[in-house]
């Protein structure tokens, strides 16, 4: 064994590429979109590293033009996922035996490959199956995943040489253990980056995953996981499982070597799961770790000393951006009456400027949402508006003849109390209240009270007193708590995102407290000096 100690290269966030006209970088993402739109890819289940054809397909779409499909996706049945669990039970000795620099390397070389010659491929696959523009795409695909990877082997390291205090004659150590088991990962559609990191994070520290993607983002997480074999990944570590969610469910949850889950994607999933694992508790071997980010209803708070152009901006970019189809996306704003009368007509013409359209056209700010589903309940909502007495202000129009497309939508209610105020959306749709400044403490309550979520919110103020005030007014209202910005963005190493109530367990994804969660630990204590003598000093007396 080689006996040189290896140190993670300090990391640095990924720098993200602007794809400027006449750029290498632009050319060579728009020649891997035209690979991507024409070649068809049949997407197996990948187990214990055998690639399986179940025979029972589905197909993956383009959402912007969903007669174009550019994938058959094999479905993983009982069968294939009890041998997934198998894969993974099988797989762990060997690799929880690494060393755990042999394990950092795999998804380091990941990073690598991922900055370099995977950049395009991993981009085009999440532009052409999730409806992401160019920048979307880069921020999430390529740069946050990056930085997932080299961010958490950063943090691994430096949770190894966390070491307690030694005593006299007295060696102390804590050996930083995988999970007894196999970590459930189960990942959401809206960002490739955390549809990696869900299985990744617990297999960098030593855990064997079984991997459930979203149906609708399995082009760029059958990527993801090609990326992974080819930067080393030893068989059965992750297992990469398509299937239906419920069925999913059943088997993994009912398995007594389940050691944890892992996940993203709505609270009445988490919630199941969660109630699933309680009624199941006396059949783990160990208690299941449970880490979830489930959603939000975020808010941006503006104080009347707010600068009204960071204001229309935060709005506008907030709301709008990959269609409001981020958990951290801004669905709700309070806006005091002495801004809104000339925040209103800039923000209107500021909305009904935005290009939307194919992610093949740069021009387009926006695309389409995910699926059909999606649309038919964010147009139930914008209908829902037009029968009530809230006021459409800018869009409202949804199109579904070619993709999924729902122009951004700007509402007005009188009500802070509004369904779409209160209920998570998660497409293209900002409701404003707009408050008395003579009530605005009375407004900061209604907003840390009408979601059940607290993920991201946003203030805007130029005052420093105020800033301080709505801080601490909504000190629990947001996990990710953003002071004259949008509430979108969370970079690895710098915000580590997560909320809490009923938008999760805010184990802070991007930061080492995430991995401590895969983890558990053992105290090893070594007496170099042992006694040999039952009796204690104190019991000499004279």
């Amino acid at each position: 064994m080689q006996n040189s100690q290896f140190h993670v290269p300090q990391p640095t966030n990924e720098r993200i590429y602007d794809y400027l006209k006449g750029s290498k970088e632009k050319a060579d993402l728009k020649a891997a979109l035209k690979t991507t739109e024409t070649e068809f890819v049949e997407i197996p289940c990948i187990i214990g590293g055998k690639e399986i054809r179940t025979g029972n397909t589905i197909e993956v779409r383009m959402p912007h033009d969903h007669q174009h499909v550019l994938a058959k996706v094999h479905l993983a049945g009982r069968a294939e996922i009890e041998l997934a669990i198998q894969a993974s039970l099988k797989a762990k000795k060997e690799w929880e035996s690494l060393a755990w620099y042999e394990r950092a390397k795999v998804f380091l070389k990941a990073a690598d490959l991922l900055a370099g010659p995977w950049r395009a491929r991993i981009n085009a696959a999440t532009m052409l199956g999730q409806s992401k523009n160019a920048f979307q795409s880069e921020i999430d695909a390529a740069c946050e995943l990056i930085d997932f990877l080299k961010f958490n082997a950063s943090y691994y390291e430096r949770l190894l040489g966390d070491q307690p205090l030694n005593g006299p004659a007295v060696s102390n150590s804590v050996d930083y253990r995988p999970l007894e088991g196999f970590v459930f990962a189960i990942t959401p559609f809206n960002f490739t980056a955390i549809a990696a990191n869900l299985p990744a994070a617990p297999a960098m520290v030593g855990n064997t995953v079984v991997w459930k993607p979203s149906h609708t983002q399995l082009l760029s997480a059958y990527r993801t996981m090609q990326l992974f074999i080819e930067a080393g990944l030893p068989a059965g570590v992750i297992n990469f499982v398509p299937a239906e969610g419920p069925l999913a469910g059943d088997v993994v949850l009912d398995h007594p070597a389940l050691a944890g889950v892992h996940f993203t994607g709505s609270n009445q999933t988490f919630s199941h799961i969660y109630k699933t694992i309680g009624k199941n508790i006396d059949r783990y071997a160990t208690f299941p770790r449970v880490v979830g980010e489930t959603g939000g209803k975020d808010f941006i708070f503006a104080h009347p000393s707010a600068d009204l152009d960071v204001l229309r901006v935060a709005m506008v970019r907030g709301a709008f951006e990959y269609q409001g189809q981020k958990c951290s996306a801004a669905s709700r704003a309070y806006v005091p009456a002495s801004l809104w009368q000339t925040l209103r007509s800039k923000i209107i013409e500021e909305i009904n400027a935005i290009k939307m359209g194919d992610v093949r056209d740069f021009r387009n700010l926006v695309n389409a949402v995910i699926d059909e589903k999606s649309f038919t309940r964010i147009k139930g909502y914008i209908d829902y508006t037009r029968e009530s007495n809230a006021k459409i202000l800018a869009g409202g129009e949804c199109n579904a003849s070619k993709g999924f497309f729902v122009r951004p939508t700007l509402l007005q209610v009188d009500d802070p109390k509004f369904k779409t105020m209160c209920e998570e959306i998660f497409g293209p749709v900002l409701s404003v209240y707009v408050y008395e400044d003579s009530k605005l403490m009375d407004t900061l309550k209604v907003c840390d009270e009408t979601s059940p979520y607290a993920l991201t919110g946003a203030v805007l103020a130029q005052d420093r007193a105020a800033i301080a005030m709505m801080s601490q007014s909504l000190r629990h209202s947001a996990g990710n708590f953003y002071i004259n910005d949008k509430p979108t963005g969370a970079t690895v190493g710098q915000q580590p995102f997560g909320g809490a109530r009923k938008s999760g367990t805010n184990d802070k994804a991007g930061s080492a407290l995430n991995l401590t969660r895969w983890m558990s630990l053992r105290t090893v204590k070594e007496n170099f000096v042992p006694p040999k003598s039952v009796l204690y000093p104190y019991m000499d007396e004279e």
